[in-house]
């Protein structure tokens, strides 16, 4: 098991690596727009990357051309902007800088990679045996309890908050990022 567990780790951090890419590039030509979306607004656009896979998996098209990875690499970076902007609230005017803006998204991605590591150990590699389409599922459980907490003011009784679910979205984007460059 400590041979897959190392694969894994690496897997990821190729992954986050070409998420990150992603996102440095689309800072330059943005620059931290995101800073004005809103916390609902952010899960809907979560959401519609989400719905996309899932309409691909079930029909097998895509007329606008977005690949199943792509969109898993957005989920990751949407995600990670989500922590972002819970800890740092929404804004009017872009308020960070790009270099502020990477070393929040390395933050993040590091813990989310750190949580990955001890569910995958506790959970044993499980995802390596789950469909795809399992992920997209997962993803949109998540998105849709993030919705009910939004809508009870980010109140929960028994429950994680968003922060954890958004964690839970970024990681199950990544497996599903890696199941599709496998051709899974």
């Amino acid at each position: 098991m400590p041979n897959e567990i190392t694969h894994t780790g690496k897997e990821f951090k190729e992954t986050m690596t070409a998420c990150r890419k992603v996102f440095a590039d689309k800072l330059k030509d943005y620059g931290a727009s995101w800073r004005i979306l809103r916390p609902t607004s952010l899960t809907d656009q979560l959401f519609i990357k989400a719905k996309n896979i899932r309409t691909f998996e079930i029909t097998h098209k895509s007329l606008v051309g977005d690949s199943m990875r792509s969109d898993f690499m957005a989920l990751i970076n949407y995600g990670i902007i989500g922590l972002i902007q819970l800890e740092k609230g929404f804004v009017d005017h872009v308020d960070i800088s790009s270099e502020e803006a990477l070393s929040l998204y390395d933050k993040y991605a590091n813990n989310a990679f750190e949580l990955m590591t001890r569910k995958n150990h506790d959970y044993g590699e499980a995802w390596r045996d789950m469909r795809v389409s399992s992920f997209t599922d997962i993803i949109l459980t998540k998105l849709a309890r993030v919705k009910e907490i939004e809508d009870n003011d980010g109140k929960t009784i028994a429950s994680e908050g968003i922060a954890s679910n958004y964690m839970d979205i970024i990681n199950y984007a990544v497996f599903g990022a890696i199941r599709t460059s496998e051709g899974k």
